[in-house]
């Protein structure tokens, strides 16, 4: 007998110091005692965000005033499924309240947590909320560019919270790329730490770089060739499983694949025209955000973005944006 399917509405609220809300079960509920993200099911007719503003509403006394989609993400309990909708809420008014007998607090996602236990379906979006908004892809293309490259960089991690890609395809195909490559790759490791910031390392760079990364960004056809070998586990490629695993995406295909290999986040595009596509308009907002839906994971927007499309992205389930010159031409939105 196959179980049913819960819909449900989730508030991940974050205030100005990107603490987010939690609230602990009541005792005449299920799994009382254990903390989780606001929220509750999803009427007949409503949409998900006319239920978050209802259940935000009868659970805190808050009035939302502006909430957008971020990850849907379905979880399995012993009895049923539920199909978790979680919305990120920066815009509220009224200071949430008890009013259905739990207790609140706001907590730092990035660190311990001072309550628990947490339900499991929580756990997830904690661990997302841990990813900044803005990826940003190296571009550095030979070795004399280096040192102003890292000057650049070193600017943009000054700004604010950012992962970094080092993906040097041009610098790659030089003849003599390989040593000054490495250290090139090496320097921008160490420079993110000193930030600490990550830096993942782009899989057309040999594997014995991924060690001295914080993890690695897999092209496409590299997630698809590692899905086809391990067979529903990881545990005959442990290098992959020491830090994050992104992957680049482009259709619902590479989105299975993902999921295979357990992907921590996507990079989905081209959303916009780009350089390096001129001439072609991208997917565009309308199958971007259909595809985020499906995603289960953060997807970061790539393609045509900058500082001025965060909000863009943001309005369409995008965590946030990537690319090669976001953060260097601009401050952060």
């Amino acid at each position: 007998m196959s179980k049913p399917t819960l819909e449900v509405a989730v508030g991940v609220l974050l205030n100005q110091h990107g603490q987010v809300l939690l609230g602990k079960r009541p005792a005449d509920k299920p799994w009382p005692g254990w903390w989780e993200l606001p929220g509750g099911k999803i009427e007949a007719g409503e949409s998900v965000i006319q239920a978050l503003i209802r259940e935000l509403r009868e659970e805190l006394g808050i009035e939302t005033t502006h909430a957008h989609p971020w990850v849907t993400y379905t979880h399995e309990y012993p009895k049923n499924f539920v199909k978790l909708s979680f919305c990120l809420v920066r815009e509220w008014d009224g200071e949430p309240q008890c009013l259905e007998g739990q207790e609140l607090a706001w907590v730092n996602p990035t660190g311990p947590l001072e309550v628990g236990p947490v339900l499991p379906a929580t756990e997830p979006p904690l661990k997302w909320l841990q990813l900044p908004e803005c990826y940003l892809i190296t571009h550095i293309e030979e070795p004399t560019r280096l040192p102003a490259y890292l000057e650049q960089l070193e600017h943009a991690l000054q700004q604010g919270p950012a992962l970094v890609q080092f993906r040097e395809p041009a610098w790659a195909a030089r003849p003599d790329a390989e040593f000054h490559l490495h250290q090139a790759f090496l320097q921008v490791v160490n420079l993110c730490q000193r930030y600490q910031a990550r830096c993942l390392v782009n899989s057309l760079h040999p594997e014995s770089w991924w060690d001295h990364a914080d993890g690695v960004h897999l092209r496409a056809s590299d997630a698809l060739a590692l899905s086809e070998q391990c067979h529903d586990t990881l545990t005959a490629f442990p290098v992959i499983s020491k830090g994050l695993i992104g992957m680049s995406t482009h259709n619902d295909n590479d989105i299975e694949v993902a999921h295979k290999i357990r992907a921590d986040f996507l990079v989905l595009g081209h959303v916009l025209e780009t350089a390096s596509h001129p001439g072609d308009p991208g997917m565009g907002w309308a199958r971007f955000a259909k595809l985020a839906e499906q995603a289960g994971l953060p997807v970061f927007a790539i393609g045509g973005q900058s500082a001025h499309t965060l909000a863009d992205a943001r309005e369409h389930g995008a965590h946030g944006i990537a690319g090669i010159r976001h953060m260097l031409d601009s401050d952060p939105a």
